[in-house]
């Protein structure tokens, strides 16, 4: 997927940047899950572990980065905004929690399994957070200028590499 950009260079407004960042994190996780199915999954692999690292480290840049500039933008911009913002941010330290939990799976070398059942969870409630966060602020964030890195913790995606966008964010 690679986002848009006007003739002019200038980037996609920040929240059409958002809904490009969560349309790349849906698949991701996505494709993570799938790979825990394929034959081998059962046992996580070198590369199965590097590829949950990345994306647990990248989903959590995004929260983080929302957090500390976008959200705190947006307050001061629509301040009606302020009760989504505190419920997105709480919903994003639940997320935290769930990305500890795939991590000290990780860190154990649990099986596929096991990490499967913690990434259905955090597909679950990713989903349910992404839609709602894009139908209350995606209009807001389009008023607002600024670094997509700064305010949104990541650049939106240009290749299926996580790894290698993981590592340069």
């Amino acid at each position: 997927m690679h986002p848009s950009h006007p003739p002019s260079g200038r980037l996609t407004a920040l929240g059409t940047q958002l809904i490009e960042i969560h349309d790349w994190l849906r698949e991701e996780l996505t494709r993570l899950r799938a790979s825990l199915d394929s034959p081998g999954g059962g046992a996580l692999s070198r590369e199965l572990r590097a590829h949950c690292v990345g994306f647990c480290a990248a989903l959590d840049r995004h929260h983080t980065g929302e957090d500390g500039a976008a959200f705190h933008a947006l307050a001061a911009q629509a301040p009606e905004l302020r009760p989504v913002l505190a419920e997105l941010s709480a919903d994003h330290r639940i997320v935290a929690d769930l990305l500890r939990r795939v991590d000290a799976l990780l860190a154990e070398a649990a099986d596929g399994r096991s990490v499967r059942a913690e990434l259905d969870g955090l597909a679950a409630l990713l989903e349910t957070h992404f839609t709602y966060e894009e139908r209350k602020l995606v209009a807001a964030l389009n008023r607002l200028a600024g670094d997509p890195v700064e305010l949104l913790g990541v650049t939106p995606p240009r290749d299926g590499d996580i790894l290698e966008r993981t590592e340069t964010a």
